[in-house]
């Protein structure tokens, strides 16, 4: 009970902390000082006074969202002991391995550099600063010669380096059990089985309504769609992320998302947000990274050539270029495994730059968002809160070592027939699915199908959906599984997931 309360005062105190430094808190001292002109408020009663202010003027709430939003993304329990690297992942192994894929990618990018006599970064002549203005809202027409520069990793490379993690603590002789063999993930994590997933994910229950289903042309509106629509819109009235949150688990009716997500993930437009992202803006125009050219390369490869997608190809460019210069995105490496290497130009010390490039998980925001500094907010704080974690190595549940062996275990336990006629003909699921989950099925799954995914990632405060989505692709196809007798069929069988329901 005493730990309790101590690690209770221990999260209050870092959570004040980190509050104080943000605007908000500017905000409600001003505010404050403001209410002492107030004629209700009486000195002899001060503090209740001003409490009972910000209640009704709405700060409250306000506050009440910025904690509930801090608390989201809030470290696992720890020792109060523990050094910093244990908060950011406590298996001595995992951090290991990410340091080791860490100095493969730069190790890439640095002979990508000397093979190509180029800096990784370097301050634009004033002429092509004035040309990338002019240009900046039509990126997606320039073609520069990007043959030369190649991916930094492919999905499939990241893969065999989790593939081949071991944790050397653990016995690797006769003792494991014949499922351990069968999958490819080869580390002893915990992971939620079926009844557990139940538990966890029990508004997804076959009794309960859900947008996307509920919501048919087949089903009178009457009986889910209107009730929650009307719901949904007394959330957005209440401004409450946690009653937000609670509500998007059954879906988010198209016309609310925007603002729902926006308000589960406490963003809201302020002008000093505006400011902001145009000075990341001017930082881009001003400097050329040689991480610039992997985007621009990746977002050719990928949405141009994506349906969907490619008619927000400017804001794609727009987005990822801002967020390489971002280093308020720093804070999160206190809980990610990853560190920032640094790089400099001509010398100067001071700016931090990530060299990898980053998947175009905000391509299906474009739907959403159509406000540059908006839309730029949402996807910071969707890769701050989650999709990080399918890029580092680590042991978190939500990370992709955790997802992996989450999909594999699923598989392994409830279609045993299935994961071993792919494993004997080698076609391992997890080669196939890894694609999906490493994107968070972006690019695999119809838009409308992916936001209602990623509404149940917002609602659930984790990815270990993605896992369960993946298993249950292949539960679907099982019957033509089971017919292919080659990887390259299986691939065929499950190449389209776009006329999948995710509901």
């Amino acid at each position: 009970m005493l730990q309790e309360e101590s690690d209770l005062s221990l999260i209050i105190a870092q959570i004040v902390q980190k509050l104080k430094g943000s605007n908000l808190y500017s905000q409600l001292e001003r505010q404050a000082w403001a209410s002492l002109q107030r004629p209700e408020i009486k000195l002899e009663s001060l503090k209740e006074d001003i409490k009972e202010f910000f209640k009704i003027s709405g700060w409250e709430k306000k506050l009440q969202n910025a904690v509930y939003s801090e608390l989201s993304v809030f470290p696992l329990p720890s020792h109060p002991a523990a050094p910093p690297e244990h908060l950011k992942e406590p298996l001595v192994y995992m951090r290991k391995a990410q340091g080791s894929w860490e100095k493969r990618i730069l190790k890439s990018l640095n002979s990508m550099c000397t093979e190509l006599s180029i800096p990784l970064a370097r301050k634009r002549p004033v002429g092509e600063q004035k040309e990338l203005l002019n240009k900046w809202n039509e990126m997606g027409t320039d073609e520069p010669d990007l043959s030369l520069f190649r991916p930094v990793y492919a999905p499939k490379d990241f893969l065999e380096v989790l593939i081949n993690l071991r944790n050397p603590n653990y016995e690797n002789g006769d003792s494991l059990s014949f499922r351990t063999h069968l999958g490819l993930i080869q580390v002893p994590l915990k992971v939620k089985d079926i009844p557990e997933l139940k538990e966890c994910f029990v508004e997804l229950g076959l009794n309960i309504g859900q947008l996307g289903i509920d919501d048919s042309t087949q089903v009178p509106p009457e009986l889910f769609e209107n009730e929650h629509v009307r719901i949904g819109q007394k959330v957005l009235a209440e401004q409450d992320s946690a009653a937000a949150q609670q509500y998007i688990r059954q879906g988010s009716p198209t016309a609310l998302r925007a603002e729902l997500w926006a308000l589960i993930l406490n963003i809201s437009s302020q002008p000093e947000d505006v400011l902001y992202y145009e000075q990341l803006k001017t930082n881009v125009i001003q400097h050329d990274l040689l991480v610039d050219s992997l985007i621009y390369k990746d977002v050719k490869l990928t949405a141009s050539n994506d349906d969907y997608y490619f008619v927000f190809e400017d804001y794609l460019y727009q987005v990822l270029l801002c967020f390489s210069r971002d280093t308020s995105v720093l804070s999160h490496f206190a809980y990610n495994s990853a560190s920032p290497p640094k790089s400099y130009i001509r010398g100067k010390l001071g700016l931090e730059e990530y060299a990898v490039f980053y998947p175009p998980n905000v391509a299906p925001l474009c739907f959403l968002y159509h406000e540059p500094s908006k839309l730029y907010q949402i996807f910071r704080e969707m890769y701050v809160r989650f999709f990080f974690r399918l890029h580092s190595i680590s042991s978190h549940p939500s990370g992709i070592v955790s997802l992996c062996l989450l999909f594999e275990t699923l598989l392994q336990t409830y279609l045993p027939q299935l994961f071993y006629h792919l494993r004997e003909i080698g076609a391992q699921p997890l080669r196939i699915s890894f694609k999906w989950m490493v994107r968070a099925f972006s690019g695999y799954l119809a838009t409308d199908q992916l936001l209602l995914l990623w509404d149940r990632i917002l609602g659930y405060n984790s990815l270990e959906i993605l896992a369960v989505l993946a298993a249950a692709v292949f539960a679907f196809r099982a019957v033509n599984l089971m017919e292919v007798t080659s990887l390259a069929a299986a691939e065929a069988v499950l190449a389209d997931l776009s006329t999948l329901k995710k509901t």
